[in-house]
């Protein structure tokens, strides 16, 4: 039984009895998962932008769009409208699909993982993280990669708060971390 399906039979009802919630609408859902990728080296390697935006296509199994610089930055040596990295976004089946193989494959792949850490929420249920290396993904072969990096996670939800938002996504099987 797939995610989306296991959302439908087993979560729905078990989250509306939680939050005693009276219609089905008013259950918490996954809206979308946004893979975001900054590319630091873009300025000195132009190769660099190409091998993220394959790495991500390679993760998300979908086409990542070009993130670019909205003001210029005198500091970081940036332009406005400079390239600087890639994002995909994901609904229906392509974000179950990774939820899967995220939560399944990838997390446990990390090195020393306790958890996920249970704070990383916005006040609104959604939910943001880390990944400090692509190499966690069954798919990015160690031998075809140029440079290791790293990746920001989003889960958007339709959840008004974070306890909901958490209660959401730990039924879905992402693990949080214990105190």
């Amino acid at each position: 039984m797939n995610l989306k399906e296991r959302y439908k039979s087993e979560i729905v009802p078990a989250l509306k009895e939680k939050f005693s919630y009276k219609s089905v609408m008013q259950v918490p859902k996954l809206e979308k998962i946004v893979i975001n990728m900054g590319v630091s080296d873009v300025k000195d390697n132009s190769k660099a932008l190409d091998n993220a935006m394959r790495d991500l296509e390679l993760i998300a199994g979908q086409k990542p769009i070009v993130t670019k610089a909205k003001k210029s930055i005198a500091a970081f040596k940036i332009r406005e409208g400079m390239n600087l990295g890639c994002k995909v976004t994901l609904r229906a089946d392509k974000m179950y699909d990774f939820a899967t193989k995220f939560f399944n494959v990838a997390l446990p792949r990390v090195r020393d993982f306790k958890g996920v850490n249970p704070n990383s929420f916005d006040g609104r249920g959604n939910y943001s993280m880390g990944v400090s290396e692509q190499l966690i993904f069954p798919e990015i072969e160690y031998d075809k990669i140029d440079k290791v990096r790293g990746m920001d996670i989003i889960f958007v939800t339709t959840a008004k708060t974070d306890e909901e938002a958490k209660a959401l996504l730990e039924m879905l099987g992402l693990p949080f971390a214990t105190k």
